[in-house]
């Protein structure tokens, strides 16, 4: 074909809806694909300036938290004195918590690897385009995989009694599994749980596994890493 076509570039982000393209260059026509161009502005100083009041407003919310409430300071550092309980900064408490149940090389290198490379495979094993329910396919057979991995991973915690870590996953997993065999329009809280996808439930299970180490290792331990109650 002898007369010019303009190809404009589409924007969407819905991979299920927008059908992937395929553009036939011939040897009369160009690879050039031309995009809207949308309005522009610089970084300087539309983006700095907003930075600069960001910061400055920052710096003033903390000098007066600064001025009413003194920072929770202890004694002098005395290299001869270990405060007991050594605990670690907020961030490393969870780490912490599960070095009291653990040995060092599971607590402190294999678990969090593990994390890692599951949140880096996790997206590459299985992309979950329409963001299907858990239990939408698969029937008995998933129930029966997901049902034994929980087995596994609690007979495991069990097995150095790490009941911090192991009670929180008994709780999530029986709702991941009651999802299965609630029948859909049972209630808002029944069809929110049977629209959950696999990604979802691991997400939920890393998030409240760190939340609940962090709170127990930063208010619940005390001399010898021994069980207290915050309160006295």
């Amino acid at each position: 074909m002898s007369e010019k076509k303009g190809y404009e570039a589409g924007f969407g982000s819905d991979v299920s809806k927008d059908p992937v393209r395929i553009v036939f260059i011939t040897k009369k026509t160009s690879a050039k694909v031309k995009g809207a161009i949308r309005q522009q502005v610089m970084s300087y100083p539309h983006v700095v300036v907003r930075e600069a009041i960001a910061f400055m407003l920052l710096s003033i919310v903390l000098v007066v938290i600064a001025l009413f409430w003194d920072a929770p300071l202890e004694q002098v550092a005395n290299p001869l004195v270990t405060p007991n309980p050594a605990k670690a900064p907020w961030y490393f408490l969870g780490l912490q918590e599960l070095l009291h149940y653990f040995p060092p090389v599971v607590a402190g290198v294999l678990i969090p690897l593990l994390v890692v490379i599951a949140l880096v495979v996790v997206p590459y094993f299985y992309i979950n385009v329409e963001g299907a329910s858990l239990w939408a396919a698969g029937g008995r057979r998933r129930l029966w995989f997901f049902a034994f991995s929980v087995l596994v991973v609690l007979i495991f915690f069990a097995a150095y009694e790490a009941w911090t870590v192991l009670v929180p996953t008994v709780l999530l997993s029986g709702l991941a599994l009651s999802a299965f065999f609630i029948p859909p329009g049972r209630g808002r809280l029944a069809d929110f749980l049977r629209s959950r996808a696999l990604p979802w439930w691991l997400m939920t299970w890393f998030i409240v596994m760190a939340l609940v180490l962090t709170t127990i290792g930063t208010f619940f331990r005390g001399p010898g890493w021994s069980w207290v109650l915050p309160w006295r």
